[in-house]
């Protein structure tokens, strides 16, 4: 999995985010991401995400 993605932030609206952290969990790999300019974060567990719409 790559370190970097291209993902439109919904608070300042900059499209890259980094990994800030991986890991395996029962429900499969929780992922946080974070925004490069504004440090927005989200979770995402298997494709399920916290991010806003």
């Amino acid at each position: 999995m790559s370190l970097d993605r291209e993902y439109e932030c919904p608070e300042c609206g900059h499209d890259g985010f980094w990994k800030t952290a991986s890991m395996e969990v029962h429900l499969g790999t929780k992922t946080k991401w974070s925004c490069n300019e504004c440090g927005y974060g989200f979770i995402e567990i298997d494709g399920i995400s916290t991010a806003k719409a």
